[in-house]
């Protein structure tokens, strides 16, 4: 099997500097959609996934839950990515000489004090890292992009201004998923976490029951998202994550209360806190 990692978006995007960070010895590989990403791993093109499931200004990025369950695929780690917005422009172009910045339509917004500051006018272009691709091959002064430093090495811009988003906690948490579960304990000292699916049994406060268990057992819940199946708005699947690991004894109690009140339950994963989930 080929020694690369599949991500969504063009060379420089958010999601290669995921794999860069957190698989630095494999080769990125980058796909039109998640669903190719997802179809890369499980054809042999690539050897795993970087697949993006939430962001801390905009929440969960969409679609994500509706694939995780049907991919196949199983969560084995879990990255972090700080989302630093930079200027980039063709060499030899000054700040002054910058009227149009492009960007993904969500990193505009996060720059418009920036932008506002310095009369630039925001352009939509469909991602970041190519909005960087097209502004090198174009070659205009005038024209810049907002996106990534990575961006900005692999088409030879010069980065005219650093970290220019108005917030400084924007950050993307990243699933990485492999065709093979790796379910044994591998602490890196900053605890296990447990990601499933269920689907609650249709009988009054099924839900409610079902979370009793893990209070009970004092398992701590980290996420509870519902979303509906098969266009129908009375079937609901709820994605959870916990901390610990299926064998501790206080998760395994929790996990068979839970089986109890549900149709099904689908453990997606079972993989190490990373330590940036834990800085502020």
């Amino acid at each position: 099997m080929t020694n690369r990692i599949a991500f969504q978006g063009e060379p420089g995007a958010y999601s290669h500097e995921a794999c860069r960070n957190a698989r630095p010895d494999m080769e990125p590989l980058p796909c039109a959609t998640f669903e190719d990403v997802i179809e890369a791993v499980k054809s042999g093109q690539a050897e795993l996934a970087m697949l993006p499931v939430e962001n801390t200004t905009y929440g969960r990025v969409a679609d994500i839950h509706r694939l995780l369950p049907r991919s196949g695929l199983h969560i084995i780690d879990e990255a972090f990515v700080r989302v630093h917005i930079n200027l980039l422009a063709v060499p030899g172009a000054e700040l002054k000489d910058i009227k149009e910045a492009f960007s993904h339509l969500v990193l505009l917004p996060q720059c418009a004090t920036f932008l506002s500051a310095h009369g630039i006018r925001g352009r939509v272009s469909p991602d970041n890292a190519r909005a960087a691709r097209e502004v090198a091959e174009a070659g205009d002064k005038k024209a810049a992009a907002l996106a990534s430093e990575l961006a900005g090495e692999i088409y030879e811009l010069d980065v005219l201004a650093r970290h220019i988003e108005d917030e400084d906690t924007n950050t993307t948490r990243f699933l990485i998923m492999s065709p093979d579960a790796q379910h044994e304990r591998r602490d890196t000292g900053h605890g296990m976490i447990t990601s499933f699916v269920f689907q609650v049994r249709n009988i009054p406060a099924a839900l409610y029951k079902a979370m009793g268990g893990f209070a009970t057992n004092g398992v701590n819940m980290t996420k509870l998202e519902s979303y509906m199946i098969d266009g129908r708005f009375t079937a609901t699947q709820f994605y959870a994550e916990v901390e610990g690991h299926p064998e501790d004894q206080n998760l395994r109690l929790a996990l068979e209360e839970l089986d109890y009140f549900t149709n099904s339950v689908d453990i997606l994963g079972v993989y190490p806190a990373a330590q940036t989930r834990h800085v502020d």
